[in-house]
């Protein structure tokens, strides 16, 4: 067995790894939201249209979705892994109420989080990254070309009163999983400093706050602008 494969198969390099996917897909919301912000751009569309061609289009985004999808596997695949370890290790009775008042909520319930928020990526893959890749999309022509007209979609999309209701829970369970993740992820690389934690875990309250805020504001933006 090589050292990579006796690294990964540990408890610390299991840690590790959910850290490395995690502060990438970290990123990744960084990236989406800001993309996504678009849709508040009153154009019509267009900057969010040609945003999405490029996006589909261009090699290297696409080699980064590939690399965005084995994270979210690697991480839910690892966080259930770990689960079952610590489940199995931890005795009953006297740890759970130890642990009860010594940890947070969301770091007690991260299991249940992550497994809420992957049911709802595949609601979302199943309603917009199917539909781009193998739906039937209307066609939008600009002065810059023609374009599939994915902000219809959205639209379409999100003027479904459940289905906004829906993303708006699913990213306050996203905040709370944020909330614990990001300062976790620096802890578990080493990166704990008595000067820097309460840096980072104020950085880590406030993404874990402002990010799924944005990202919940999009579905309720449109749904009320649809009524008009």
């Amino acid at each position: 067995m090589s050292w990579v494969t006796k690294t990964f198969s540990s408890t610390l390099g299991r840690k590790l790894l959910m850290a490395l996917t995690g502060l990438f897909l970290i990123i990744f919301l960084i990236g989406h939201v800001s993309g996504n912000m678009l849709l508040f751009k009153g154009d019509g569309g267009q900057a969010f249209n040609e945003y999405a061609d490029f996006m589909t289009t261009n090699q290297l985004v696409k080699a980064l979705s590939y690399l965005t999808y084995i994270s979210i596997i690697a991480h839910v695949v690892y966080a259930i892994i770990l689960s079952v370890v610590n489940k199995k290790a931890r005795p009953v009775g006297y740890a759970e109420v130890k642990a009860s008042s010594n940890s947070s909520w969301n770091s007690r319930n991260m299991g249940v989080l992550g497994t809420i928020i992957l049911i709802f990526i595949v609601v979302h893959l199943q309603n917009f990254w199917a539909q781009m890749h193998w739906g039937s999309i209307p066609m939008v022509t600009y002065e810059s070309g023609e374009y599939r007209d994915l902000y219809a979609v959205v639209n379409l999309a999100f003027s479904n009163i459940g289905l906004v209701i829906l993303y708006v829970v699913a990213m306050a369970f996203l905040g709370f999983h944020l909330n614990h993740g990001f300062a976790s992820a620096f802890q578990t690389l080493g990166l704990n400093h008595k000067k820097y934690t309460p840096a980072i875990k104020f950085i880590g309250s406030a993404f874990s706050i402002l990010v799924p805020a944005l990202f919940a504001s999009m579905p309720i933006y449109i749904y009320f602008s649809s009524l008009n």
